[in-house]
């Protein structure tokens, strides 16, 4: 069985936000990085190359593939602030109407700006999806 690429680095949050060249992105890859930290009440970590993280996950599927991974976290990616939020989003309807524009994938959400959204919606979905993933771990 292939190992999971994906790992925590210990690589600095700060000093990989910091070699993103564009200014707003920069920014609101702080500000989002901020709001996960107050929703989740944990401290950010590198995952891989470009992944910051919050919490961690171990996870086996009925397949008996196993591994660990982190609960909610982000990656400033080249079009967009791309957020990883396992368990999809329609669950969250109330919350993902009031959030603004975005995309989604299976699990991802995807942010061209962050003044395109309401942070304070984006708080509350965070936390929501933070803690489902304290309960699928129960």
């Amino acid at each position: 069985m292939a190992d999971l690429k994906t790992q925590p680095t210990g690589q600095s949050v700060t000093a990989f936000l910091e070699t993103i060249e564009d200014e707003q992105k920069r920014q609101d890859s702080y500000a989002v990085l901020e709001i996960m930290r107050q929703a989740t009440r944990q401290a950010p970590k590198m995952w891989g190359e470009s992944m910051i993280g919050f919490g961690d996950l171990h996870y086996k599927y009925a397949t008996g593939r196993e591994g660990d991974i982190f609960r909610v976290g982000f990656s400033p990616r080249k079009n967009n602030l791309t957020l990883y939020l396992t368990y999809g989003f329609e669950q969250h309807n109330d919350l993902m109407a009031r959030l603004g524009k975005y995309k989604t994938g299976k699990a991802c959400l995807y942010i061209k700006k962050l003044a395109e959204i309401d942070p304070e919606v984006l708080r509350q979905l965070v936390e929501r999806a933070f803690l489902q993933q304290e309960q699928y771990n129960q």
